[in-house]
Protein backbone atom coordinates (compact mmCIF):
# COMPACT_ATOMS: atom_id res chain seq x y z
CA UNK A 1 0.00 0.00 0.00
CA UNK A 2 1.58 3.51 -1.08
CA UNK A 3 1.45 6.52 0.92
CA UNK A 4 -0.74 9.39 -0.07
CA UNK A 5 0.09 11.97 2.73
CA UNK A 6 2.61 12.10 5.20
CA UNK A 7 2.93 14.94 7.98
CA UNK A 8 6.08 15.68 9.98
CA UNK A 9 5.18 17.74 13.07
CA UNK A 10 2.65 20.12 11.37
CA UNK A 11 1.89 23.51 13.11
CA UNK A 12 0.37 26.35 12.65
CA UNK A 13 -0.67 29.18 15.37
CA UNK A 14 -2.10 32.44 14.99
CA UNK A 15 0.13 34.63 17.60
CA UNK A 16 -0.63 33.12 20.83
CA UNK A 17 -3.45 30.26 19.72
CA UNK A 18 -2.05 27.27 18.48
CA UNK A 19 -4.39 25.77 16.30
CA UNK A 20 -2.43 23.18 15.33
CA UNK A 21 0.75 21.29 16.48
CA UNK A 22 3.07 18.78 15.83
CA UNK A 23 0.91 17.01 13.63
CA UNK A 24 2.14 13.64 13.20
CA UNK A 25 -0.28 11.47 9.89
CA UNK A 26 0.19 9.10 7.25
CA UNK A 27 -2.71 8.09 4.84
CA UNK A 28 -1.95 5.42 2.70
CA UNK A 29 -3.87 4.74 -0.49
CA UNK A 30 -7.40 3.33 -0.72
CA UNK A 31 -7.86 4.57 3.23
CA UNK A 32 -11.08 6.49 3.79
CA UNK A 33 -9.31 7.98 7.06
CA UNK A 34 -11.49 10.74 8.82
CA UNK A 35 -10.40 13.74 11.51
CA UNK A 36 -12.22 14.26 14.49
CA UNK A 37 -12.15 16.58 17.38
CA UNK A 38 -14.34 19.66 18.67
CA UNK A 39 -15.14 23.16 16.57
CA UNK A 40 -11.22 24.42 17.61
CA UNK A 41 -9.70 21.97 17.44
CA UNK A 42 -7.95 22.21 14.18
CA UNK A 43 -9.59 20.37 11.63
CA UNK A 44 -10.24 22.32 9.09
CA UNK A 45 -6.63 23.95 9.68
CA UNK A 46 -5.17 21.32 8.94
CA UNK A 47 -7.14 20.45 5.52
CA UNK A 48 -5.62 24.27 4.65
CA UNK A 49 -2.55 23.17 5.26
CA UNK A 50 -2.02 20.06 3.37
CA UNK A 51 -3.87 21.97 0.18
CA UNK A 52 -1.73 24.71 0.49
CA UNK A 53 -4.68 27.46 1.26
CA UNK A 54 -2.80 28.37 4.70
CA UNK A 55 0.86 28.39 5.10
CA UNK A 56 2.62 26.40 8.09
CA UNK A 57 4.17 27.63 11.08
CA UNK A 58 6.45 25.03 10.65
CA UNK A 59 6.48 21.29 10.43
CA UNK A 60 6.07 19.43 7.13
CA UNK A 61 4.04 17.89 4.34
CA UNK A 62 4.57 15.80 2.05
CA UNK A 63 1.69 14.23 -1.50
CA UNK A 64 2.58 11.36 -3.26
CA UNK A 65 6.23 10.86 -4.21
CA UNK A 66 7.33 14.04 -3.07
CA UNK A 67 6.07 15.91 -6.37
CA UNK A 68 5.67 19.38 -6.02
CA UNK A 69 1.91 20.62 -4.26
CA UNK A 70 1.36 22.12 -7.63
CA UNK A 71 1.35 19.33 -9.44
CA UNK A 72 -0.17 17.06 -6.49
CA UNK A 73 -2.92 19.46 -6.61
CA UNK A 74 -4.18 18.25 -10.37
CA UNK A 75 -4.69 14.72 -8.27
CA UNK A 76 -7.00 15.93 -5.44
CA UNK A 77 -10.29 16.76 -5.68
CA UNK A 78 -11.49 19.01 -2.60
CA UNK A 79 -14.53 20.74 -0.43
CA UNK A 80 -13.52 23.11 2.44
CA UNK A 81 -15.40 24.81 4.41
CA UNK A 82 -18.33 26.61 2.33
CA UNK A 83 -18.65 25.88 -1.74
CA UNK A 84 -17.84 29.06 -3.31
CA UNK A 85 -18.90 28.91 -7.19
CA UNK A 86 -19.90 32.06 -9.74
CA UNK A 87 -23.20 32.85 -8.58
CA UNK A 88 -25.05 33.69 -11.81
CA UNK A 89 -23.47 30.61 -13.69
CA UNK A 90 -25.38 27.04 -13.60
CA UNK A 91 -24.04 23.68 -12.28
CA UNK A 92 -22.69 22.86 -15.80
CA UNK A 93 -21.04 25.70 -16.66
CA UNK A 94 -19.17 26.22 -13.02
CA UNK A 95 -18.29 22.62 -13.41
CA UNK A 96 -16.87 23.51 -17.28
CA UNK A 97 -14.68 25.83 -15.22
CA UNK A 98 -13.07 23.57 -13.27
CA UNK A 99 -12.88 20.87 -15.47
CA UNK A 100 -10.96 23.98 -17.58
CA UNK A 101 -8.54 24.47 -14.11
CA UNK A 102 -7.75 20.90 -13.53
CA UNK A 103 -7.06 20.29 -17.71
CA UNK A 104 -9.70 17.74 -18.11
CA UNK A 105 -12.18 17.40 -20.27
CA UNK A 106 -15.93 17.96 -19.99
CA UNK A 107 -17.47 14.15 -20.57
CA UNK A 108 -17.75 13.65 -16.42
CA UNK A 109 -20.19 16.30 -16.05
CA UNK A 110 -23.23 15.37 -16.83
CA UNK A 111 -23.25 11.80 -15.30
CA UNK A 112 -21.28 13.27 -11.92
CA UNK A 113 -24.26 15.38 -11.56
CA UNK A 114 -26.32 12.48 -11.87
CA UNK A 115 -23.94 11.01 -8.94
CA UNK A 116 -24.33 13.79 -6.53
CA UNK A 117 -28.75 14.52 -7.60
CA UNK A 118 -28.07 17.66 -8.94
CA UNK A 119 -29.28 16.39 -12.70
CA UNK A 120 -33.02 18.07 -12.70
CA UNK A 121 -31.23 21.36 -11.30
CA UNK A 122 -28.24 21.25 -13.26
CA UNK A 123 -29.09 24.41 -15.74
CA UNK A 124 -30.05 26.46 -12.87
CA UNK A 125 -27.99 29.15 -11.39
CA UNK A 126 -26.35 28.27 -8.35
CA UNK A 127 -27.43 31.42 -6.50
CA UNK A 128 -31.01 29.49 -6.65
CA UNK A 129 -29.60 26.45 -4.68
CA UNK A 130 -30.07 25.60 -1.07
CA UNK A 131 -27.32 24.97 1.24
CA UNK A 132 -27.29 21.63 0.94
CA UNK A 133 -27.31 21.92 -3.46
CA UNK A 134 -24.43 24.18 -2.34
CA UNK A 135 -22.81 21.24 -0.88
CA UNK A 136 -24.01 18.61 -3.50
CA UNK A 137 -22.22 21.02 -6.38
CA UNK A 138 -19.38 21.05 -3.84
CA UNK A 139 -18.79 17.23 -3.88
CA UNK A 140 -19.62 17.57 -7.87
CA UNK A 141 -16.58 19.44 -8.22
CA UNK A 142 -14.04 17.88 -6.28
CA UNK A 143 -15.19 14.87 -8.04
CA UNK A 144 -15.85 15.74 -11.64
CA UNK A 145 -12.04 15.49 -12.83
CA UNK A 146 -11.63 11.92 -11.15
CA UNK A 147 -9.14 12.67 -8.50
CA UNK A 148 -7.06 10.09 -6.85
CA UNK A 149 -7.77 11.91 -3.28
CA UNK A 150 -10.57 13.31 -2.15
CA UNK A 151 -10.25 16.11 0.70
CA UNK A 152 -13.68 16.74 2.26
CA UNK A 153 -14.41 19.48 4.64
CA UNK A 154 -17.81 18.62 6.44
CA UNK A 155 -18.96 16.94 3.12
CA UNK A 156 -22.47 16.61 4.24
CA UNK A 157 -23.10 20.21 6.08
CA UNK A 158 -26.57 22.05 5.51
CA UNK A 159 -28.37 18.19 4.54
CA UNK A 160 -31.27 16.42 5.54
CA UNK A 161 -31.06 13.07 6.81
CA UNK A 162 -31.73 11.51 3.15
CA UNK A 163 -29.07 13.85 1.91
CA UNK A 164 -26.71 12.78 3.98
CA UNK A 165 -27.60 9.23 3.76
CA UNK A 166 -27.39 10.22 0.16
CA UNK A 167 -23.63 11.26 0.53
CA UNK A 168 -22.31 8.84 2.74
CA UNK A 169 -23.28 5.86 0.50
CA UNK A 170 -21.82 7.72 -2.96
CA UNK A 171 -18.67 8.42 -0.92
CA UNK A 172 -18.61 4.61 0.24
CA UNK A 173 -18.69 3.67 -3.79
CA UNK A 174 -15.93 6.08 -4.59
CA UNK A 175 -14.07 4.65 -2.20
CA UNK A 176 -14.60 1.19 -3.08
CA UNK A 177 -12.99 2.15 -6.77
CA UNK A 178 -10.04 2.79 -5.08
CA UNK A 179 -10.14 6.98 -4.42
CA UNK A 180 -8.51 7.78 -1.14
CA UNK A 181 -10.81 10.03 0.86
CA UNK A 182 -9.56 12.31 3.45
CA UNK A 183 -12.48 14.08 5.23
CA UNK A 184 -13.32 16.38 8.37
CA UNK A 185 -16.62 15.46 9.79
CA UNK A 186 -18.61 16.42 13.37
CA UNK A 187 -20.90 13.54 12.59
CA UNK A 188 -19.50 10.97 14.20
CA UNK A 189 -21.97 8.50 13.78
CA UNK A 190 -21.34 8.77 9.92
CA UNK A 191 -17.66 8.64 10.18
CA UNK A 192 -17.92 5.40 11.85
CA UNK A 193 -20.23 4.00 8.67
CA UNK A 194 -17.69 5.43 6.35
CA UNK A 195 -14.16 5.37 7.76
CA UNK A 196 -11.18 2.61 8.02
CA UNK A 197 -9.08 4.87 10.05
CA UNK A 198 -9.48 8.06 12.12
CA UNK A 199 -7.52 10.43 13.71
CA UNK A 200 -9.00 12.63 17.03
CA UNK A 201 -7.88 16.00 17.82
CA UNK A 202 -7.73 18.30 21.07
CA UNK A 203 -6.66 21.80 20.89
CA UNK A 204 -4.81 21.23 17.66
CA UNK A 205 -2.70 18.42 18.98
CA UNK A 206 -3.40 14.66 18.13
CA UNK A 207 -4.60 12.19 20.76
CA UNK A 208 -5.40 9.38 19.02
CA UNK A 209 -5.27 7.93 15.41
CA UNK A 210 -5.43 4.27 13.72
CA UNK A 211 -8.23 1.86 12.53
CA UNK A 212 -11.89 2.21 13.12
CA UNK A 213 -11.77 -1.16 14.48
CA UNK A 214 -8.95 -0.43 16.86
CA UNK A 215 -10.57 2.40 18.31
CA UNK A 216 -13.86 0.35 19.21
CA UNK A 217 -11.81 -2.84 20.09
CA UNK A 218 -13.32 -4.01 23.64
CA UNK A 219 -16.14 -1.72 23.83
CA UNK A 220 -18.75 -4.55 23.87
CA UNK A 221 -21.21 -4.27 26.42
CA UNK A 222 -23.84 -6.44 27.62
CA UNK A 223 -27.24 -4.85 28.15
CA UNK A 224 -29.38 -6.80 31.07
CA UNK A 225 -32.32 -6.86 33.12
CA UNK A 226 -34.46 -9.62 35.36
CA UNK A 227 -37.26 -9.56 37.43
CA UNK A 228 -35.81 -9.45 40.89
CA UNK A 229 -33.72 -6.38 40.20
CA UNK A 230 -31.96 -6.53 43.91
CA UNK A 231 -30.71 -10.25 43.57
CA UNK A 232 -29.37 -9.27 39.97
CA UNK A 233 -27.60 -6.65 41.03
CA UNK A 234 -26.03 -8.89 43.81
CA UNK A 235 -25.17 -11.39 41.10
CA UNK A 236 -23.38 -8.95 39.06
CA UNK A 237 -21.38 -7.89 41.87
CA UNK A 238 -20.34 -11.20 42.60
CA UNK A 239 -19.47 -12.55 39.43
CA UNK A 240 -15.12 -11.91 38.63
CA UNK A 241 -15.55 -11.65 35.26
CA UNK A 242 -16.86 -7.96 35.23
CA UNK A 243 -14.76 -4.97 34.61
CA UNK A 244 -17.52 -2.43 34.85
CA UNK A 245 -20.75 -2.52 35.60
CA UNK A 246 -23.44 0.16 35.89
CA UNK A 247 -27.11 0.59 35.84
CA UNK A 248 -29.14 2.61 33.34
CA UNK A 249 -33.21 3.47 33.73
CA UNK A 250 -34.21 -0.21 33.19
CA UNK A 251 -30.98 -2.16 32.71
CA UNK A 252 -27.52 -2.92 33.52
CA UNK A 253 -24.98 -2.29 31.88
CA UNK A 254 -21.81 -4.48 32.25
CA UNK A 255 -18.22 -4.92 30.23
CA UNK A 256 -16.96 -8.06 30.65
CA UNK A 257 -13.19 -8.54 31.62
CA UNK A 258 -10.96 -10.40 28.73
CA UNK A 259 -11.62 -14.38 29.11
CA UNK A 260 -15.30 -15.25 30.42
CA UNK A 261 -17.91 -15.09 27.71
CA UNK A 262 -21.76 -14.11 27.68
CA UNK A 263 -22.64 -17.53 27.68
CA UNK A 264 -20.23 -18.18 31.16
CA UNK A 265 -22.22 -14.54 32.42
CA UNK A 266 -25.78 -16.26 31.21
CA UNK A 267 -24.58 -19.64 32.56
CA UNK A 268 -23.91 -18.14 36.24
CA UNK A 269 -26.73 -16.33 36.21
CA UNK A 270 -29.41 -18.91 35.72
CA UNK A 271 -27.66 -21.43 38.07
CA UNK A 272 -27.94 -19.06 41.13
CA UNK A 273 -31.34 -18.67 39.74
CA UNK A 274 -31.70 -15.76 37.89
CA UNK A 275 -33.50 -15.56 34.58
CA UNK A 276 -32.60 -12.42 32.42
CA UNK A 277 -36.14 -10.96 30.44
CA UNK A 278 -33.23 -8.74 28.70
CA UNK A 279 -29.91 -10.12 27.80
CA UNK A 280 -28.47 -8.12 24.73
CA UNK A 281 -25.05 -7.34 23.32
CA UNK A 282 -24.41 -3.45 22.47
CA UNK A 283 -21.53 -2.73 20.20
CA UNK A 284 -19.46 0.21 21.32
CA UNK A 285 -19.80 3.56 19.77
CA UNK A 286 -17.67 5.68 17.78
CA UNK A 287 -19.01 8.83 19.86
CA UNK A 288 -18.72 6.70 23.13
CA UNK A 289 -15.30 6.67 22.49
CA UNK A 290 -14.43 9.73 21.43
CA UNK A 291 -15.71 11.52 24.42
CA UNK A 292 -13.32 9.27 26.40
CA UNK A 293 -10.98 10.30 24.80
CA UNK A 294 -11.23 14.07 24.98
CA UNK A 295 -12.16 13.50 29.06
CA UNK A 296 -8.59 11.56 28.79
CA UNK A 297 -7.06 13.93 27.30
CA UNK A 298 -7.76 16.98 30.16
Amino acid sequence: MSTILTTSTLSKSYGAIKAVQNLDLQISSGQVYGILGPNGSGKTTTLGMILGIINPSSGKFQWFDNSPLKNALYKIGSIIELPTFYPYLTAVQNLKIITRIKGKGNENIFPTLEKVGLTERKNSSFKTYSLGMKQRLALAAALVSEPEVLVLDEPTNGMDPQGIADIRNLIIEVASGGTTIFLASHLLDEVQKICSHVAVLEKGKKIFDGPVDQILEGEEQIEIWAEDSELLQQLLSEFKGIEDLKKMRDKFIIKLLPGPSKKDLHKYLIEKGVYPTHFMTRTGTLESKFLELLNHSK
